[in-house]
This record gives C-alpha cells, sequence and structure tokens, in this order.
C-alpha cells in the first residue's frame, strides 16, 4: 500500500508544478494582452475609416482611377497571408487559423490549388510549420515578424505583395487572421487585400462626393499604399491581441483543470491512506489476538 500512496504523492506534486506553471503563464499573458488589447483598440477606427474611404473613392470614381490595384482580373494565381502566432499553448487559436486558411483555398479557389498557383506568405510560425507539413507552397519570408512586432517590419510584407500583385505574379490577395473581440473571443475572418474590394452601393445609395486637393490621380497614387500598409497592420495587431486573449484564457482552464484533478487525487490519496492505516490496526489486533491465544 505504500507502494500506491508514493505513486499518488508523486501524482499530486507534478499536478501542482504544472499548475504553477500555468498560472504564471496566464499572467504573463493577461500584461501582454493588455497592452496588445489598447493597440488594436487605438488602431481600429483609424484603419477601419481609412479602408472605408479608399473603397468608396474606388468604387465612385469614373475610369481607371486606382490603375492596377483597384482592378478586378481573371484570378490564376492566389497569394494568402496567413497570420498565426509564434508559440503553442493557446487553445484552439492557431488550429482554427489554419482550419480557415484550408478552407478558403478549399472553397475560393480550388482549381488554382490542384494546379500549384495558390502561394501562402506565414506571418508566425505555427501556421507554416502545419501548412509546409500538409504540402502547401508555402513561403517563411515574414515568418518572424513577431519576434520584433512594429510598424516597419509589417510594412515590408504589405508593400512586397503589393509589387507582386502590380507585377502579375498574383491576380489576388487574401489574409487569414484573428480578429479580436475580447479575451475569449475571436472571429477566424478571411479579408480581401488585393484588388481593392468595391463597396456594392444598393439601388438608393448616394453617391459619394469627395473634394480632392491636390488631383484625384496624384492623391490616390499618394494614398493607395498607405492604406495598405495600415490594413496589413491592423490585421497583424487583431492577430497579436487575439492569441494573448486565447492563451489567457487556455492557461485559466488548465488551472482550473488542475485544481479538479489536485481535488481527485487527494481524495485518493486520503482513502489508500486510511486503507493503510486500517490494514496496520487489523494486524496489529490479529497480532495481539494471536498472543493472547497462545
Amino acid at each position: 500500500m505504500s507502494g500506491a500512496l508514493k505513486e499518488v504523492r508523486n501524482r499530486i506534486k507534478s499536478v501542482q508544478s504544472t499548475q504553477q506553471i500555468t498560472k504564471a503563464m496566464k499572467m504573463v499573458s493577461a500584461a501582454k494582452l493588455r497592452r496588445a488589447q489598447d493597440a488594436i483598440l487605438q488602431m481600429r477606427p483609424y484603419a477601419n475609416k481609412l479602408q472605408e474611404m479608399l473603397s468608396n473613392i474606388v468604387s465612385n470614381a469614373e475610369g481607371e482611377l486606382g490603375g492596377e490595384l483597384a482592378q478586378e482580373r481573371h484570378v490564376e494565381n492566389v497569394l494568402f497571408i496567413v497570420i498565426s502566432s509564434d508559440r503553442g499553448l493557446a487553445g484552439a487559436y492557431n488550429a482554427n487559423i489554419i482550419k480557415t486558411a484550408k478552407a478558403a483555398i478549399r472553397e475560393r479557389y480550388p482549381s488554382q490549388h490542384a494546379a500549384g498557383k495558390v502561394t501562402i506568405w506565414n506571418i508566425g510560425k505555427k501556421a507554416w510549420e502545419a501548412l509546409q507539413k500538409a504540402n502547401y507552397k508555402t513561403d517563411a519570408r515574414f515568418k518572424d515578424i513577431f519576434l520584433n512586432l512594429h510598424f516597419e517590419s509589417v510594412q515590408a510584407c504589405a508593400q512586397a505583395a503589393v509589387k507582386a500583385f502590380e507585377a502579375g505574379e498574383f491576380d489576388v490577395v487574401e489574409i487569414v487572421y484573428s480578429e479580436f473581440k475580447n479575451a475569449a473571443t475571436q472571429v477566424f475572418t478571411v479579408e480581401r487585400f488585393l484588388p481593392i474590394p468595391k463597396v456594392e452601393a444598393g439601388p438608393n445609395a448616394k453617391k459619394s462626393d469627395f473634394i480632392f486637393e491636390p488631383n484625384k490621380e496624384e492623391l490616390i497614387a499618394e494614398l493607395m499604399p498607405k492604406i495598405l500598409n495600415t490594413q496589413l497592420y491592423k490585421a497583424v495587431l487583431d492577430a497579436n491581441a487575439s492569441e494573448h486573449g486565447a492563451r489567457m484564457t487556455a492557461m485559466d482552464k488548465a488551472s482550473e483543470n488542475a485544481n479538479e484533478l489536485l481535488r481527485s487525487l487527494k481524495i485518493s490519496y486520503n482513502r489508500a491512506r486510511q486503507a493503510a492505516i486500517t490494514t496496520e490496526l487489523t494486524e496489529i489486533v490479529s497480532g495481539a489476538a494471536a498472543l493472547q491465544g497462545s
């Protein structure tokens, strides 16, 4: 019986050690989440308004205003920018990003994927590892952005995508990321990056009337790259906040599960201990009775 008691004690110590780690990880993620949440909440209204303004201008423009970046093409070559995290232990966060990317490729571009014309640029290591293992055509040039997250590194990715689109390497660019709602809720999203999506106006919609200074062509040529940089940066900040929220929630659940397991193990330990004591008492009483009988 002592062997069984020792085994249960070891399991209790192991669970307690694991629980200390999960609690520490939860606290770290909570601190990082506050900073990441502040960053995306400050950025989102600005980025959304810029994107809305650009889409409205392109939608209401006459002729070829907006140039190649707003021009719809026959889709042959597709680029996906898939944003995941560098580390695991974030619940189903990375698995859902990968699942969303695979579903989008399968449902939207099946013939292009079958022909090997779907390329994936990864931001974050987890999706890159999984998609590479699944034999998708991946590119790791931007996967380490989260090691030193700042606007310039994201801007380099956005500009590279714009140049590749302008050069005809890709006919459409999509972003797969997780939109942050709160610590427990993320919305896994596929968003068009290029060509710039146009706003579908209803039958009674009024045409937006913009006053341009300087002229339209010059202003749009200057604004478009900046707004596209901001759009991708917003997606990366969303993903960053989502990752920390998912990890904080996962570690909180892990700590709760450890409490339940500890409670169960302690009950098992007490039962084994009581059984051992009962066995010892029985042996003592039996020995005493044998001595009296002799």
